[in-house]
């Protein structure tokens, strides 16, 4: 088996007149948490299709553990567990009978106690007798986690996995998935919640419009958002804060600063201002921030860019 446990070489796919992917590369280490973020359209579930053998490349190379998917699809597929972001369910089976059917499909014999452990840590004991279709969408998404799960494969790819999932479950799956890591399976995150990547993934990769715009460990990737950001409740600013600032909710004032010696001197100035402060809140720098001031830089880039006339490849 090859030394990552996930490779992108030089990825593409189009779809018609859309550059999904634009030459991706990037590899996942065995037995890391690693998050893929981007917005919506940044190419995130077209590379995990690719990944999962869902959709063909149309350039480069995507291999799970040294596997090919393409020349070497049945043993790549073995290795890796989906969960898409999609509700797919065949209505007519129960919880039990949908995962007893996804084990026989990978050749799995006796998987009756590895279901019940994933029912269990799932909070899906009681239902486990219970049809598909007569599940909520929170509890059809546990059932589609435990479908990925159920021939435990040593690379697991969670695609949006608490989308539209209730606060419970989203701490009992993500204490399920970070036993499931801490024994040695590679997990990579995709999430709109930021605050998840954050505390959950050692090292990011963020795309934007197909193309890899960063790539680095999470505390470097936080260290390159302002230090803090302060909330300002007052009447007005002194003109140098006025204009780094913007505005929040209730008419205060949003302020980046980059440590707190630039805080006291936003102090020291409002006092000499006479400015009266009603509220003052004081916020670290987190992922989110990171995040949009990464995916502003890439915009900042391409504009640049297209100035000189000068293609992305090249650049």
């Amino acid at each position: 088996m090859g030394d990552f446990a996930v490779e992108f070489e030089g990825v593409t796919r189009r779809f018609g007149n859309v550059q999904a992917l634009a030459g991706v590369d990037f590899a996942v280490e065995r037995g890391e948490f690693f998050g893929l973020l981007g917005p919506n359209g940044a190419g995130k579930t077209t590379l995990i299709s690719i990944l999962a053998g869902l959709v063909r490349a149309d350039g480069g190379r995507a291999r799970v553990l040294g596997h090919d998917v393409v020349t070497d699809y049945r043993q790549a597929r073995r290795m890796i567990g989906v969960v898409p972001q999609e509700l797919v369910f065949d209505p007519f089976f129960t919880v039990r009978e949908t995962l007893s059917f996804q084990a026989g499909y990978f050749g799995i014999r006796d998987a009756g106690p590895w279901i019940d452990e994933i029912l269990g840590h799932l909070g899906l004991t009681s239902k486990a007798d219970a049809n598909m279709r007569s599940l909520s969408g929170g509890m059809k998404r546990r059932v589609l986690v435990g479908q990925a799960l159920v021939h435990k494969p040593p690379v697991i790819v969670l695609d949006e996995p608490t989308a539209g999932v209730d606060v419970e479950l989203r701490h009992s799956l993500w204490a399920f998935i970070r036993r499931l890591n801490a024994g040695g399976h590679t997990v990579i995150l995709t999430t709109h919640y930021l605050e998840e990547a954050e505390a959950l993934c050692g090292r990011i990769a963020m795309l934007k419009a197909g193309r890899v715009v960063a790539l680095d460990s999470t505390h470097n990737l936080l260290a390159r958002a302002p230090g803090l950001t302060v909330r300002v409740a007052a009447e007005r600013l002194p003109s140098p804060w006025l204009e780094r600032a913007k505005r929040g909710g209730a008419g205060a004032f949003e302020l980046p600063l980059q440590d707190y010696a630039e805080l006291e001197r936003l102090l020291a100035d409002l006092r000499a201002a006479g400015i009266a402060i009603a509220e003052l809140a004081i916020g670290e720098a987190d992922l989110e921030q990171a995040f949009l001031r990464i995916m502003q830089e890439s915009a900042d880039d391409a504009g640049a860019r297209a100035a000189r006339g000068t293609r992305p490849e090249a650049a």
